[in-house]
């Protein structure tokens, strides 16, 4: 049976199980020429339409990647919807707890919060009571501190202000500091850790994972050992000592750099194994024997074939990939091995609310691990989405 013929019959199970399970066009077009013109639809629909097609039908996927994006759009417009610079302290209110937003006042739209009156018990904790007589408007699209959008465009416009005192959404910490704009500040090294982390070892483990595949014999056998070599050691202690090799007086952008190229070598060894497999399959394709009879080299048959025919299998695993970087950094910021103050990333964060007793008086400080774990969840609801639609044919 040909190649073509195999196709035309999965498609054909593919479409029947699909309106069996009342997913297509069985309600919408009940006509036996409407269903036809739908198999011939989805039989002229290539590979990539059909793996999209499946995707978008996979609505906790969908959500993953929704969640995923308001992320990265929070980091990037970090400064402007955080209404606090990363440094600003509010000595009066330290361990203030989260506000509540009234968004109207005696009947029109006016948000506003309520001031707060401190008071001291004998056991000396600090509790905020709302001052029901004090209302502190909010207002959007107002001036306050200045900060560079995008890194460069300097303005002072944030989206929402409370001019006559403060408005915290998340609450404060120990040295009365914004958690809400810390956590968006954060979310700019986190999350750019994890993409910069997962391009590097993309980078590393496609290279060598195809050229390992496509060369077999001694190459595969040097990559494979170097592979095995990596994976034996334990990964956190790893991440430690090479962590500790960094001088703690180096500027904290250097520093930066230097924890997201530890991450990328040592994150490549996964995808270039998988890889490998996949190129031992496709490397006795007719196409990548027509290239060869053409005269291509190795190289051009490697990145003009072989990669691209690998690139869905690649995004699978980049994106299920980016959850372990981004936790590899939290823990190493965590430990004190990894990113240090002035540079805050959300295991930063994490380590300096690490206090059991703060936590436990203060729970609202704990706050950056449940944006962790958000982040987590939703990339690997895109992941595994990512990967059910990488096999279209399959049911």
């Amino acid at each position: 049976m040909s190649n073509q013929e195999t196709r035309t019959k999965e498609l054909f199970k593919l479409y029947e199980q699909m309106v069996d399970r009342g997913e297509d066009f069985a309600e919408t077009e009940p006509t036996h020429a409407a269903r036809q013109k739908s198999l011939e639809a989805i039989y002229a629909a290539s590979q990539w339409q059909l793996m999209w097609r499946k995707f978008i039908r996979n609505k906790i996927a969908i959500v993953g990647g929704v969640v995923i994006l308001l992320y990265y759009l929070g980091a990037l417009f970090a400064g402007f919807l955080a209404p606090y610079a990363l440094s600003t302290r509010f000595i009066k209110y330290i361990y203030l707890p989260p506000q509540q937003v009234h968004f109207f006042d005696d009947g029109k739209f006016q948000p506003f919060v309520y001031d707060v009156k401190l008071t001291i018990d004998e056991n000396l904790r600090k509790t905020y009571e709302p001052d029901p007589d004090k209302k502190i408007p909010l207002e959007f699209f107002a001036p306050g501190e200045p900060y560079k959008l995008f890194g460069f465009i300097e303005t002072d416009i944030h989206l929402f202000q409370a001019p006559d005192g403060i408005v915290s959404l998340l609450g404060t910490d120990r040295q009365g500091r914004d958690l809400f704009s810390r956590i968006l500040y954060g979310s700019q090294v986190s999350l750019t850790i994890g993409l910069l982390g997962v391009l590097l070892s993309l980078l590393f483990g496609s290279i060598l994972g195809v050229t390992s595949g496509y060369y077999g014999g001694q190459v595969d056998d040097l990559i494979q050992r170097l592979i095995e070599l990596v994976r034996s050691f334990p990964a956190i202690p790893l991440w430690m000592a090479l962590s500790a090799a960094v001088p703690p007086h180096w500027p904290p952008l250097r520093t930066y750099f230097v924890v997201t190229l530890i991450l990328s070598v040592i994150g490549w060894t996964w995808l270039a194994r998988q890889l490998r497999g996949k190129v031992l399959a496709l490397r006795s394709e007719d196409f990548v024997l027509a290239a060869k009879l053409a005269g291509a080299s190795d190289t051009r048959v490697i990145f003009r074939h072989l990669i691209p025919a690998t690139l869905s299998h690649i995004i699978v695993v980049s994106t299920l990939a980016m959850p372990a970087m981004i936790l590899a950094e939290t823990a190493l910021s965590f430990l004190g091995l990894g990113l240090r103050p002035p540079i805050t990333s959300w295991g930063v964060l994490l380590k300096e609310a690490q206090n059991i007793q703060s936590i436990a008086l203060y729970p609202w400080v704990f706050t950056p691990a449940l944006a962790i774990a958000i982040a987590i969840l939703a990339f690997n609801f895109l992941g595994d989405g990512l990967r059910d639609a990488s096999d279209p044919y399959a049911v």
